[in-house]
């Protein structure tokens, strides 16, 4: 998926680093970094933890400091107007009652219109195609009781082996909706013996293979687990040489890395917003159903929201569907919601996806320079601890994300970089997650992180040795 610059994060670096007359390992290096940033304002729009607010003993940090936080690839920090928002809407209620549906400019009623299209812009989609409502798996599963149409000859659905558990899950209940055989119906793509990440040229041979019985193909954006950033348009258009359907879960992907689902022609996407997108845990998430099936698709169930707009509120029980996704719109927007996850929808208007995609690469690509300088597995030392990267280590394979395994038992690093303020995210088997965002993360944040980590791993070698 060529979107920048072919030139590696790793040559960027060690050039600036020639330039500053100092290493890539240099703290001097970070700081310029950061000194250059065109997008370092916008940490100032959120909430930086701070180390004494954790819930975990700290015993070796000065807790009036910032923690250092690298797992928006779970949950995305708190934008600072998140809370005045969510105040307006409660003031109005208290002063206006039912009268908000109508006022203001976040009319309870007309909510989640009023900012559909600053999420299209961030999927790159056409404002029509979008739609904010309920949670990623509801968005599923109602999205693929309208493309997920089994015949004798075409019934199976094509997904990745570790898909997330949720799309998983989902993809086994609609096989058995049909009455169906998990066996016979879901297809698992797997990478190949050794190795962790699925190669594009797998999924595409499987593609041309099977994909006559193939009704629906469902691949995540970027991996959750392991981090690999899926080519979602070479994908897309094997799928649909072979008459498929294609679909992607975008959890993490969406505000990661950039997106094009109209120009790419995917026919249907849904995400949720607490990851990259900020907007809180349980928050509103999103679906998109390309143009193209605006007459084809409709909603297999329906609620007064699909209803279109202009006689909603007629009640005389005569469906007039909206077109396209809104049609799938079951109930009215929770304001709520609808306030934080504007909240972080306005800082990502003040710059771009290809800005942040820019600062992501570099942000990441440093991350991954200094980890195998310092942690990789070295036989002249072979006591020392080490850090095997199991994400793709071409840029325009992932996301900001890089996952990681330890020759110690993760927990025990995990548990030593908690004690150090660190803030990341530990995947069952073996995986660290550690997610550096552009929006909010600066290179010197990596920096401290890649120092905590020396010491972590050696605090945790001796607590191994000592059980």
């Amino acid at each position: 998926m060529s979107i920048l610059s072919h030139i590696s994060p790793t040559t960027t670096l060690e050039n600036i680093a020639t330039q500053l007359g100092c290493s890539v390992l240099c703290e001097k290096l970070a700081l310029h970094l950061d000194d250059e940033d065109e997008l370092k304002h916008l940490k100032q729009c959120f909430h930086i933890p701070k180390k004494k607010d954790l819930p975990t003993k700290k015993s070796l940090v000065n807790e009036e400091d910032n923690c250092i936080y690298l797992c928006g690839n779970s949950l995305g920090l708190l934008p600072k107007n998140v809370k005045p928002y969510i105040d307006e809407e409660l003031d109005k209620w208290a002063k206006m009652g039912v009268h908000g549906h109508f006022i203001g400019k976040r009319p309870w009623a007309l909510a989640d219109e009023c900012i559909v299209d600053l999420m299209a812009k961030i999927v790159g989609a056409k404002k029509g195609e979008v739609a904010l409502m309920n949670g990623l798996t509801v968005n599923l599963h109602l999205q693929m009781l309208s493309f997920y149409k089994p015949t004798k000859a075409r019934h199976k659905i094509l997904l990745e082996v570790k898909a997330f558990p949720s799309d998983h899950y989902a993809v086994e209940s609609q096989i058995q909706f049909h009455g169906l055989d998990v066996e016979t119906s879901m297809l698992l793509a797997c990478p190949r013996k050794g190795e962790e990440t699925l190669r594009t040229e797998d999924i595409l041979s499987i593609i041309e293979s099977e994909g006559d019985s193939i009704a629906v193909i469902l691949f995540s954006g970027v991996q959750y687990y392991t981090g690999q950033l899926f080519d979602i348009p070479k994908i897309t258009e094997a799928g649909h040489r072979k008459g498929c359907f294609v679909g992607f879960d975008l959890a993490h992907a969406v505000g990661n890395v950039e997106l094009h689902l109209h120009d790419w022609e995917v026919d249907f996407a849904c995400w949720c917003s607490y990851k990259y997108l900020n907007s809180g845990a349980g928050g509103l998430a999103g679906a998109f159903i390309h143009e193209k099936h605006s007459f084809t698709i409709k909603p297999s169930l329906v609620g007064w929201w699909g209803h279109e707009f202009k006689s909603r509120f007629s009640m005389e029980n005569e469906l007039k569907l909206s077109q396209g996704v809104d049609g799938f719109r079951l109930s009215n927007p929770p304001i709520l919601l609808v306030c934080s996850l504007h909240a972080s929808l306005e800082v990502f208007d003040q710059t771009s996806m290809k800005a942040l995609r820019k600062k992501s690469i570099l942000l990441t690509g440093y991350l991954e320079y200094l980890i195998k300088h310092y942690y990789s597995e070295n036989t002249a030392e072979p006591e020392k601890p080490y850090a095997k990267i199991i994400t793709p280590s071409h840029f325009e394979d992932r996301g900001c994300q890089l996952s990681m395994t330890f020759s110690l038992p993760m927990k025990a690093v995990y548990k030593e970089l908690e004690k150090r303020g660190i803030v990341c995210d530990m995947r069952e088997p073996s995986g660290l997650r550690i997610a550096p965002v552009p929006l909010y993360n600066s290179f010197h944040d990596v920096f401290k992180f890649i120092e905590n980590l020396g010491e972590a791993l050696a605090s945790a070698k001796k607590t191994v040795e000592t059980h």
